[in-house]
């Protein structure tokens, strides 16, 4: 009763087999399928963890300890071995979050105006707008300030700046007319929604004659000029992440140059001190005072001080004294008592 007949089933097997088949067609082609991401999945990734151990989002600058190479020349040869990650198929979104009549827009405006000169006044066109670009990519980024000056003057106050011309007295230079304008042209555009696709969705950027640490756990996507642009590795990375919104307003800080100067004097203090020889055993019969760096006399040698007596002058000046003695004429030239002229 448990035997099966194979001639009576046999059309049922065919079937059977046949459904067995294009599913295991089905299985064996899924990993090549488009599947739909998740894009709030994405927005979860902690880029700093995605960039590599131990790294702090501070570290990314391009001063102090976060530089690997200062010498131009090795620098260069050593950024350009970093290979250059695949161009991703994700597009940036553009920027439109500001109206442009509101008072933020002209705060915006300004402060990406005034990055763009400071950071890349060399540059090209192109080279510019990569700068407007990751700083805009940043604002739409949950790991920075969701204001254009935000994100420019992240750290401004503190010793280590995102972006160095405002914290390094850059700012006291006057820019020149023809770049200003220039900058001011792209940022105008990129805060109406210009996307500059060369740098997709970097984030950092540095020049080519230094090298930082982070060269090497963030992707190198760009090169343009003497700019390398960054992204974040992985999903952090991805169009799909920047879904910060903007804050709302803008707010930028007014150029305090007494606060750098503070800074600066701070710093040149500590290293005046670090470098200030030490001051020699003076001996107990030296009673000069600590500010007189005259030299000393010897008198051992036999050689004594003597100062002129004005009394026994040269003849040039007894002459000097006898002409400043006489009265004037009444044309202004000197003349003898007796009015004669002076031979």
């Amino acid at each position: 009763m448990e035997a099966i007949s194979i001639h009576g089933d046999s059309k049922a097997g065919k079937w059977s087999r046949l459904v067995a088949a294009c599913a295991a067609l089905v299985f064996c082609s899924a990993p090549s399928l488009s599947v739909p991401v998740d894009p709030t999945s994405l927005a979860q990734v902690d880029p700093i963890k995605a960039a590599g151990p131990g790294l702090q989002l501070e570290e990314l600058t391009v001063q102090g300890e976060a530089l690997l190479d200062q010498d131009g020349q090795s620098a260069q040869m050593r950024n350009a071995r970093i290979p250059v990650a695949a161009r991703a198929t994700d597009r940036m979104a553009p920027f439109r979050s500001i109206a442009s009549k509101s008072p933020s827009y002209t705060a915006a405006l300004d402060c990406l105006t005034e990055a763009i000169y400071y950071e890349a006044a060399n540059e090209n066109v192109a080279g510019k707008r990569g700068v407007a670009q990751v700083i805009l990519n940043r604002v739409a980024h949950p790991a920075y300030p969701s204001s254009v000056c935000g994100v420019i003057y992240q750290g401004w106050s503190d010793p280590v700046c995102q972006f160095s011309y405002t914290c390094d007295g850059a700012l006291a230079r006057r820019p020149l007319d023809r770049l200003w304008r220039q900058s001011r042209d792209v940022a105008r555009a990129a805060l109406g929604g210009f996307v500059e696709e060369s740098v997709g969705s970097a984030t950092h950027y540095h020049a080519d004659y230094v090298l930082p640490r982070w060269a090497y756990q963030l992707e190198k996507v760009h090169v343009e000029g003497r700019h390398i642009f960054y992204r974040f590795p992985g999903r952090a990375g991805r169009a799909a992440s920047f879904t910060a919104r903007w804050l709302g307003r803008e707010f930028k800080p007014a150029y305090d140059p007494s606060r750098l100067a503070d800074t600066m004097d701070a710093e040149t203090g500590a290293q005046l001190a670090d470098a200030a020889p030490v001051a020699p055993v003076r001996h107990p019969t030296d009673l000069r005072a600590d500010n007189d760096v005259g030299g000393r006399l010897d008198t051992s040698t036999g050689w004594r001080l003597a100062i002129p007596d004005p009394t026994v002058a040269s003849s040039g000046y007894r002459a000097a004294l006898q002409g400043q003695g006489e009265p004037r004429a009444a044309d202004g030239s000197a003349g003898s008592a007796d009015g004669s002229e002076l031979q």
